[in-house]
């Protein structure tokens, strides 16, 4: 017979006990021991016995050596009973508890497309009357559908797809939601476990696969764990700077019946422990010196930049503290293209977008400024430039201790990894804000005279309306369709969403449209995925259902994922959708034209005719090819009753300008000139022969 540890040592000691004394246990009183007792080991000595008693006394029960247990390590924090059971579940299938696992965790909207082995899920999710299910033309679709629903309502956006190709399909919106910390949940259907590994039909080892582009994945494996499961995907999903996280399904964990009840601590969305607000408690007190330095040192600056990235608007309060530490120092403000939003750009001490492409005014400030401030923001290659040429005066007055380069991150990772932080301040941007407040020095503006003197020279020298205007040709400027849509919503700005695909006219949205509320900018950055306009224009506008959606597109980005137009109609979601066409791709042609001598290798391709397409998909359209009509032509968009499509026809090799070139320092930038655009023109007509450059 087996028997635990504490069981035969305590049969040990019963037998050494009978053989000294061999009356059994009585109430009457019992002779004296004789003979020596030898020494126990040293946790028993100490412990009372019936040998060692010095006295006979009467007693009930064997004495506590015979039944002792040894102390076990238990953790304090962990709750001893039993765990509260949940039986609500029992008889569901696994498709059945995924159906109310999302209705627990508040879930409206899925994005997805079926497939055999997600069919048990979609079969209990069939006609429910608790979310809607958005049914794209293509995976990829559904995962940018959900990245646009997530960014505009700052909850994780739902995905199901199926195994194989259908689970492939969503990778690049998986890595798309990582580099920009989009909360995605993904889940993926999976052969059943029984022939995994086999090369079974529509199998792909998608745990493997997503690995690397997902903050966490998981296999379920049996059906009793799924509750688990979907709640850590969301609470992973949404903690920390937020990102994608997938599940992976196979068929018979969905398929099965849950036969026993599962602690309800698995089927309960999870909430924060007691440990872990005592962590946050702990963390924040050692945050204390940390802020009175940056206090310190925003306090001494004479040219301080706040540098704020999307890190600002993952909550409410982000911009609302931003704003006040902005007024209460009168500190200018450049944001990230993500950032934009975070800030509104009708302030005097707003700086627009820095960076690559950033205003010119922006990216002088941070090589001048003695303290940059970086909030919510990863100092990515776009945004420095060169990095030892990078802020050279913030590195100066760090090395005499009356500046530097404050970082507030939530990801440790990010602290130091591209610029050396004179400060870093790890945790939620806002919640930290919240902390300097109080201990920052009230400033006007014209305790910053001087600072504020030398940006608005700048602004003056070199202001983003600085381009060629279509007087020379007569053709549409995509920079001027910009403007004009900007100040056509200028007075609904705050329920105004726009979205772009990748390219120019990403860089010209950015920088002509006036930003001026959180979440209302939607674009690819980290990743750059072209085609990503359409379909989050779509989760966008699914998301906020009374707001105008626009997606601004260039013909190759919108070439990609154009075939979600027909998605809109099908479930008429009114976005609006400006195709900005110049027939090429134009951030390659510009490049091409500045360092490879005009060598358009492939970066022209013959488009379909989008009027037709639009018309075929059910959807109203319009074509613009007149500078003098672009105004009635946004106002129609813009007024017109669901899905409508704007093509507008602009002039072909239109530079983004500023622009620093790859190796440069961000003062060191590319603006539009005309005597210089005329020889770049010149000298691309003779490159060509004549193709491009009239």
């Amino acid at each position: 017979m087996l028997r635990s540890v504490p069981a035969r040592s305590a049969v040990r000691a019963l037998k050494q006990t009978q053989r000294c004394n061999t009356r059994p246990f009585s109430n009457s009183p019992a002779p004296a021991a004789i003979g020596i007792v030898k020494k126990g080991p040293a946790s028993t000595r100490s412990q009372t016995t019936a040998a060692a008693a010095p006295s006979a006394q009467p007693r009930e029960s064997p004495s506590p050596a015979f039944n002792h247990t040894p102390t076990r390590r238990e953790n304090p924090l962990q709750n001893a009973r039993q765990p509260e059971m949940d039986e609500s579940f029992i008889g569901k299938t696994g498709g059945e508890i995924f159906h109310e696992m999302m209705l627990r965790q508040g879930v409206k909207h899925i994005f997805g497309y079926p497939g055999g082995a997600i069919l048990p899920v979609f079969d209990a999710i069939y006609n429910s009357k608790h979310f809607e299910f958005i049914l794209p033309k293509h995976e990829q679709g559904a995962g940018h559908m959900a990245q646009g629903y997530a960014r505009a309502s700052g909850k994780p956006g739902v995905v199901l797809v199926t195994s194989g190709p259908g689970a492939t399909n969503v990778i690049t919106p998986i890595q798309d939601a990582l580099s920009d910390g989009t909360p995605l949940v993904v889940f993926c259907g999976q052969v059943v476990t029984s022939a995994i590994g086999s090369d079974a039909f529509q199998e792909a080892d998608v745990i493997g696969i997503s690995r690397a582009c997902t903050k966490w994945n998981v296999m379920v494996k049996n059906v009793a764990e799924l509750p688990k499961r979907i709640n850590e995907a969301f609470e992973i999903a949404t903690s920390g700077r937020p990102g994608p996280v997938l599940v992976d399904l196979p068929k018979d964990v969905t398929a099965a019946i849950l036969r026993k009840a599962i602690p309800m601590s698995s089927t309960l969305p999870i909430l924060p422990s007691q440990a872990s607000k005592a962590a946050v408690e702990h963390s924040q007190r050692q945050l204390a010196a940390t802020i009175g330095r940056v206090a310190r040192l925003l306090n001494m600056a004479k040219k301080p930049v706040i540098y704020a990235g999307q890190g600002v608007i993952a909550l409410p309060e982000g911009p609302k503290l931003l704003k006040e530490l902005c007024d209460k120092a009168s500190i200018p403000v450049t944001t990230t293209l993500q950032g934009l939003g975070g800030f509104d750009e009708l302030d005097s001490k707003a700086l627009h977008m820095l960076g690559m492409h950033g205003a010119a005014y922006a990216n002088l400030a941070m090589q001048e400024a003695d303290l940059i401030i970086a909030l919510g923001a990863r100092f990515d290659d776009r945004v420095t430039g060169s990095v030892p040429k990078f802020a050279p005066q913030a590195k100066l007055a760090a090395s005499e201790g009356r500046g530097g380069i404050v970082h507030f991150e939530i990801m440790p990772k990010n602290i130091n990894k591209v610029v050396q932080a004179t400060e870093a301040v790890e945790g939620d941007v806002a919640a930290n804000l919240a902390l300097l407040l109080p201990q920052v020095e009230k400033k006007s503006m014209t305790d910053r005279k001087e600072w504020f003197e030398q940006i608005n020279y700048w602004k003056e020298k070199f202001p983003l309306s600085n381009y060629e205007k279509a007087d020379r040709t007569g053709l549409i400027k995509p920079q001027t369709v910009i403007e004009e849509l900007s100040n056509l919503t200028a007075h609904r700005k705050d329920e105004t969403i726009i979205t772009t695909g990748v390219g120019q006219h990403q860089m010209w949205t950015a920088q002509h449209f006036r930003w001026r509320y959180p979440r209302t900018m939607i674009t690819s950055g980290g990743l750059g995925t072209m085609g990503f306009g359409l379909p989050s224009a779509i989760g966008a506008k699914v998301a906020r259902p009374d707001a105008l959606v626009i997606d601004i597109d260039g013909d190759a980005s919108f070439n990609m994922t154009l075939t979600e137009m027909s998605t809109a109609k099908q479930f008429n979601i009114g976005v609006k959708i400006i195709v900005l066409n110049n027939e090429e791709q134009g951030m390659v042609t510009q490049w091409q034209n500045i360092f490879y001598e005009d060598r358009y290798a492939h970066t022209h391709s013959e488009n379909p005719n989008f009027q037709k397409l639009a018309d075929a998909m059910g959807i109203q359209t319009r074509r613009c090819i007149k500078p003098d009509d672009v105004k009635d032509a946004l106002t129609w968009l813009i007024e017109s009753d669901g899905p409508a499509f704007l093509e507008i026809v602009t002039d072909k090799k239109v530079p983004v300008l500023p622009m620093v070139p790859a190796g440069n320092a961000l003062h060191d930038f590319l603006v539009w000139d005309e005597k210089k655009d005329r020889e770049r023109r010149k000298t691309m007509v003779e490159r060509t022969g004549g193709k491009h450059g009239v």
